[in-house]
């Protein structure tokens, strides 16, 4: 399994070879959180890009690129009484996600996650059209990344999925965190014995 040729043809839900595709293990998770994955466009394009995996286990969830010119995003759509959006944003500058943040205003969360490398995130934190509205918050410390694909350029840097898995075990609950880290670890190997690890 661990030889296979870079032309295998992939399953368009969830990334993977074929023969190593796992969308029977993908859960569902019918949320309160609205999850927005936000992803550069040069992100879109590479198969090792974790947050696509995210959208398939949460219904409740939706898609937007950036960095088209000609398609330029606009997040005014998000601004609404009913609900409380939080983007998520990779620097120390910013309160942490936490209980007592999320005590001081119980509306439903709407969570914006930039997906990207750091740098590509933090400048999309900062110049997101329309997100004037949202609270920028950043996850607490926490274990380093299991994403051994990538070479990660942030000591505290996680992959995306990782992110999105951490940030519900906060707003949602831990079996929601704990749920979706199974489906990780589980993309983690599978993706290595694609490439004869």
């Amino acid at each position: 399994m661990g030889t296979r040729s870079k032309r295998t043809e992939r399953c368009r839900r969830c990334r993977l070879h074929l023969p190593l595709c796992l969308c029977s293990s993908i859960p569902r998770h019918d949320l309160g959180t609205r999850l927005v994955l936000v992803m550069h466009h040069r992100e879109w394009i590479k198969t090792t890009a974790t947050g696509p995996l995210a959208l398939t286990a949460l219904p409740n969830s939706e898609l937007r690129i950036h960095g088209h010119r000609e398609r330029p995003l606009d997040f005014r759509d998000l601004d609404t009484p009913h609900r409380r959006t939080l983007l998520l944003y990779p620097g120390d500058d910013v309160p942490v996600l936490d209980g007592a943040l999320l005590a001081a205003d119980r509306r439903p969360v709407t969570l914006v996650v930039p997906d990207g490398t750091w740098r590509q995130a933090s400048r999309m934190g900062r110049r997101l059209p329309g997100l004037e509205h949202a609270e920028m918050v950043r996850l607490p410390a926490g274990p380093p990344t299991r994403w051994g694909i990538r070479r990660e350029c942030h000591p505290e840097g996680v992959a995306t999925f990782e992110a999105i898995a951490r940030a519900l075990g906060i707003i949602e609950s831990a079996a929601v965190q704990s749920d979706l880290e199974e489906l990780f670890d589980l993309m983690v190997h599978r993706t290595l014995l694609a490439r004869g690890q």
